[in-house]
């Protein structure tokens, strides 16, 4: 007796009524268990005997059945033979689900048993369990169980076999949801959608997840639609047994008549939509899209769409491509006017066809751009806008055309076009690159004025210029306003500020920069404590420079040949000639070697000791480097060897001075002047003071008054020249 065999369409439908739905028409399920009961005859069968039956493994576990359920019943043999044989292989696929689920229960509820007696005992349940299924029962059976036992079952065995049947279905629609998976997953529309996927940079583990959702929604839109097709025909069924007594009745004694009629009348029943009585009414959340003010809208939508949507330059030949062609290898001196009316009466050109030219013009000849550009604005047919004036603006600043850039903003204002915030921006950034700070701070205070509030970009461009221009406590103060506006300043901001303190001395400036630069999540790094020695070695501090050097040390920077020298300069302010020498002997047991700003430092400092030897020693150390000594040691030789009266040796290097005298600064100047008058020198230090001069710079009233007593007192040597 073979257990499949207890099922029928009746019983499956009981199945499915345990989990509360019913099996898809469509449904497929993978048969992993086939179960065999034998026995010899239903009276005579026991545990002991009879019983026994096993769980056998299918050798082919990636077989699939498809599976039909009908709910009227088919004339058709053919398609009984068919449906049976689904019905079997659902039938199986559950038995062998629940033998195995419920054998382990067993086995864990009665450990002393062998295996034949739980053999015995699932043929007991599973016998139940078809029994009740085949009364049609289940459902009051699944409702009841944890209220009513069973008269062959405990209450305990009776719950535990209501358990594991849900359990089973649960596990079938399971599988059933994964198979059917698998085949959406290698579908031909998700596989064109994961290969433009791959096309478009997405990898990995984002690439399978979107293929499986894509699955996913592929497989619930053909449910749904096999749903649709279902209720399509459930409906055609009900609509024919209803109209199936009034043919009877109507039918009478010429029914074979009738039914020759009706082959060829019989119209398909189709699940249709009611008629549409009176006008139609859109409606979109209550409101009303019939009324006549909506096609109104569509008119609007549609013109705005004609101007957002990009048009196409007319093309160009004939003549008109000709006149194209001189327009575009114009010369900068060349009036384009002529050409450009010419081209207008051969072209009747649009804001597009503008644009075109003046792309090509910008790509070919950037020269006779600006000048067609400018031409444009007063022309009726470009349809000037405010974007054109900021991006001609934009333009010249980029070439620091400063002049033409006002010439601009200056013609935009007077067409009664105020700038915006992308203008104003513009202008603040060019006056700072160029330097002009008064024009800036006015382009920025304009900004303010019209309502803009600045961006991180004019900020920037705002510190930059007081920095520049030697102010950077005004840069320091737009900095703490960015901050106050929830504006991060950039490291580089930090940095030129710390920088510009660090240039003039000013020591609280640099220290509150850099508490601020740690507090805003920058670490000190070794150019910011170099600058920190700097600062105080300018302030003639060598204690504190000394202790920023040490803490930088310690925080693992090792210190390179600027950032000595930045210290021996200020050892050098109070001539702590001893610490500088101990400061160089231990950074050389470290493996620091000297380079040519530390031997600049040491030349100037020997040089104003009028140690002649030390000093051109370390110029042999310099020159032994492969590099030419800088200015500033010039300047220092100089110095020493005019105060020494060493003629020969001050004039070449006097000679060099001269030579670069446009990279002399009136601070050098000055030194050079005081060291010739020191030294006797009136003539050539009278002549050095006109250089001076002709360079822009004025005298300081010290020099004046060296000078001037120098004079009178008839201090003179011969001259070096």
């Amino acid at each position: 007796m073979n257990l499949r065999h207890f099922f029928s369409r009746q019983t499956i439908n009981n199945i499915s009524k345990l989990n509360g739905r019913v099996f898809s028409p469509y449904r497929c399920y993978h048969i992993r268990d086939v179960i065999i009961a034998s026995c010899s005859s239903p009276n005579n069968c026991s545990p002991e005997s009879h019983g026994s039956f096993s769980v056998v493994r299918s050798p082919k576990s990636n077989s699939h059945f498809g599976r039909y359920i009908h709910t009227a019943q088919l004339n058709d043999s053919s398609s009984d033979s068919e449906t049976e044989s689904d019905d079997n292989a659902t039938m199986n696929e559950f038995l062998s689900r629940f033998v195995w689920r419920m054998r382990g229960k067993l086995s864990e509820a009665y450990t002393d048993c062998d295996k034949k007696t739980i053999d015995g005992m699932l043929l007991i349940i599973v016998g139940k369990v078809v029994s009740e299924m085949e009364k049609g029962s289940l459902e009051q059976m699944v409702e009841a169980a944890p209220s009513t036992p069973s008269q062959d079952f405990s209450e305990d065995l009776w719950r535990t076999v209501w358990e594991v049947s849900h359990v089973v279905l649960e596990d079938m629609e399971k599988e059933r949801k994964k198979e059917k998976m698998k085949g959406f997953l290698q579908s031909e529309e998700v596989k064109e959608m994961c290969r433009f996927a791959g096309e478009v940079g997405i990898r990995g583990d984002m690439l399978r997840e979107l293929r499986f959702k894509w699955a996913r929604e592929k497989m619930e839109e053909s449910e749904f639609y096999q749903s649709l097709e279902q209720l399509r025909k459930t409906e055609s069924q009900t609509e024919a047994q209803q109209k199936e007594p009034l043919k009877k009745e109507f039918m009478g004694e010429e029914r074979s008549v009738r039914d020759d009629n009706n082959v060829s009348e019989e119209k398909p029943n189709v699940v249709s939509l009611p008629k549409r009585h009176g006008k139609i009414k859109y409606n979109i959340y209550g409101l009303d899209l019939s009324d006549p003010t909506w096609a109104e809208v569509a008119d609007k939508i549609h013109e705005s769409g004609e101007v957002i949507w990009p048009q196409e330059p007319k093309q160009i030949s004939g003549k008109c491509k000709l006149v194209n062609d001189k327009i575009l290898s114009l010369q900068e001196d060349d009036d384009p006017a002529p050409l450009l009316a010419e081209w207008m009466e051969l072209l009747q050109p649009s804001r597009v066809d503008w644009i075109n030219l003046l792309d090509r013009l910008n790509e070919q000849n950037s020269c006779v751009y600006f000048k067609i550009a400018e031409f444009l604005l007063g022309e009726e047919s470009f349809q000037t806008n405010m974007r054109d004036y900021s991006k001609l603006i934009d333009a010249h600043a980029r070439e620091n055309h400063l002049e033409d850039a006002e010439r601009i903003l200056k013609k935009m204002n007077e067409n009664g076009i105020l700038p915006d915030i992308l203008t104003s921006t513009i202008m603040v950034n060019m006056y700072s690159k160029s330097g002009n700070l008064d024009r800036a701070k006015e382009a920025f205070e304009s900004l303010r004025s019209h309502g803009f509030q600045p961006d991180m970009k004019v900020y920037i461009s705002m510190i930059m210029a007081y920095v520049n221009a030697g102010q950077p406590k005004m840069g320091e103060s737009l900095m703490r306003e960015m901050e106050s506006r929830d504006m991060k300043p950039t490291r580089e901001i930090f940095m030129s500020l710390l920088r510009s303190f660090s240039q003039r001395g000013d020591v609280n400036g640099a220290q509150r920069i850099a508490t601020t630069m740690q507090f805003a999540g920058f670490q000190p790094s070794l150019e910011s404590c170099t600058l920190l020695v700097e600062a105080f070695g300018q302030a003639g501090d060598p204690d504190q420079a000394r202790h920023n050097f040490d803490y930088m040390m310690k925080l693992g920077h090792k210190p390179d040949d600027r950032c000595t020298a930045s210290m021996l300069t200020a050892y050098a302010k109070k001539n702590l000639l001893d610490k500088a020498l101990h400061l160089l002997l231990e950074l050389e047991k470290d493996g620091f070697e000297p380079g040519v700003a530390t031997y600049t430092v040491l030349v100037d400092w020997l040089a104003k000791l009028l140690l002649i030897d030390e000093a051109e020693q370390i110029l042999d150390k310099i020159a032994k480097q492969g590099e030419a000594p800088p200015l500033k040691v010039h300047v220092s030789l100089c110095d020493m060897y005019s105060r020494a009266g060493a003629e020969k040796k001050a004039l070449q290097a006097l000679g060099v001075l001269e030579a670069k005298k446009e990279q002399l600064g009136p601070e050098e100047f000055e030194r050079v002047i005081n060291s010739l008058i020191a030294g006797g020198f009136l003539q050539d230090a009278r002549r050095i003071q006109g250089l001076m001069e002709a360079q822009g710079f004025t005298a300081s009233e010290p020099l004046k008054v060296a000078l001037m007593a120098s004079q009178a007192f008839g201090r003179r040597r011969q001259t070096i020249r």
